[in-house]
């Protein structure tokens, strides 16, 4: 599903249907709503608790699971902004094409780590040692 809707997010931004205007901020919420899910889901197979604790913290243990911490902050910035987007200011301009595109390549980039990570260790996700 986590795909699905990355790839939905994905038509949105290269062929906008619908009334003009709202096509920005629904590939953002489709693209937060998939990074969401690879979260529930890695947390779920892992850490069970940690699906009550806020985003914030969930991303912040993210470097528990995957050894990329590239990815770890560009998948934060990402998660920051689309929540921002996500939220209507009639202040503040919609996200832009090529903002939605960077959004939603950081977010399959960590599903990809996610899903390798599993793979990796049969089923359960390598965790790094605290330092």
């Amino acid at each position: 599903m986590t795909r699905e809707l990355l790839d939905h997010a994905r038509r949105m931004i290269e062929g906008p249907d619908g009334p003009s205007g709202t096509w920005p901020r629904a590939a953002a919420f489709l693209t937060r709503q998939a990074l969401e899910e690879a979260l529930d889901d890695v947390w779920s197979a892992t850490l069970p608790a940690m699906r009550h604790t806020n985003r914030f913290t969930q991303l912040s243990c993210l470097g528990q699971i995957v050894d990329d911490e590239t990815l770890i902050r560009d998948v934060r910035s990402a998660w920051s902004s689309l929540s921002r987007a996500c939220h209507y200011h009639y202040y503040e301009l919609a996200p832009t094409a090529p903002e939605l595109e960077r959004w939603v390549s950081q977010a399959g980039r960590l599903v990809r780590a996610l899903e390798q990570s599993q793979e990796v260790s049969d089923g359960q996700p390598t965790r790094r040692s605290l330092p």
